[in-house]
């Protein structure tokens, strides 16, 4: 009788698949062009008045008796009207849609390069992505807008020689020519690059501290975040701001005669003239800013991958 064979079945190898990489978060530059452009030109509407405020107290020839902004935008009102706290507002309101827009798309391109595979980058990555969209940003859109509000805010307290944005720039175009709408281009991409460094960089190092704290990622935080991050920029970069406003005014002076003119007349806090009314723009700007721009990001992200 045949005994029957029992045959055991030999495992096979199992293949282990290498987990696969998360993919990078990317934005498509179509949205971070249109993103940051709706963002800044809400931003720049809302906050208007402080702006006008910080620009006319950096302006020489400013005898001001309060340093606070909404005392300020008080007087203006009652002396001049509630039109001239507005004065430029449209100019700038253009403007910072165009420069937010290359600020973000210059700044979400640099990301896409330096990010790590999860999307994060590293603060002093974060810094120099920041930088670099500023120095874009100047050179293409701040420097001629800037020129153009300051000039209409500094001939509204004098000559009033500007009936608007559009009048203001074909004048200076044909009595200075192309040159005339970049003065105090040096130290608007000092300031700018300054500026974005340090406020997209904090943005960036206080967006991840969010996330590793696991606080909600909602728009109250984003705003927090934002706001956070103005604050930070006012004071690290407002002498920059001092000496771009007073080299773009009509009294036509460069960079260095800026500078004297502000230390012989002001002495060392003069060049930290004007903060508290950029700040109370800046808190509230980097609030909305950020918080406009994440949320269309969310919204159209999907539609655009």
């Amino acid at each position: 009788m045949a005994l029957a064979t029992i045959s055991t079945p030999v495992p096979t190898a199992q293949v282990v698949s290498p987990p696969t990489p998360k993919a990078k978060h990317h934005i498509a530059p179509a949205l971070s062009l249109f993103a940051g452009g709706v963002a800044g030109g809400v931003e720049a509407a809302v906050t208007y008045p402080f702006e006008f405020a910080k620009t006319r107290a950096q302006l020489k020839g400013s005898n001001l008796t309060t340093s606070n902004p909404i005392s300020l935008i008080t007087q203006t009102v009652r002396g001049e009207g509630i039109g001239a706290i507005y004065t430029g507002c449209s100019t700038l309101v253009v403007g910072t849609t165009f420069k937010a827009g290359v600020r973000f798309l210059s700044f979400d391109a640099v990301r896409n390069l330096f990010a790590d595979d999860h999307g994060r980058l590293s603060p002093g990555r974060g810094v120099l992505a920041g930088m670099v969209a500023g120095c874009v940003e100047a050179s293409v859109a701040v420097t001629p807008a800037e020129r153009l509000k300051t000039a209409i805010i500094d001939d509204a307290k004098g000559q009033k020689r500007f009936t608007g944005g559009a009048h203001a720039f074909k004048t200076i175009l044909r009595e200075q020519g192309i040159a005339g709408l970049y003065r105090g281009l040096f130290p608007t991409v000092m300031k700018q690059s300054a500026t974005s460094a340090v406020r997209m960089g904090s943005y960036n190092v206080l967006r991840e501290y969010t996330k590793r704290q696991n606080l909600p990622n909602n728009s109250l935080t984003t705003f927090a975040t934002g706001a956070i991050a103005g604050v930070i920029t006012v004071y690290a970069t407002q002498p920059l701001d001092t000496i771009k406003t007073r080299s773009q005014g009509t009294s036509k002076v460069g960079t260095v005669t800026a500078i004297r003119d502000i230390f012989s007349s002001s002495g060392l806090r003069g060049f930290w003239r004007g903060s508290t009314m950029r700040l109370g723009r800046l808190v509230f700007s980097g609030g909305i800013v950020f918080t406009v721009y994440e949320n269309i990001v969310a919204v159209l992200g999907p539609v655009t991958q």
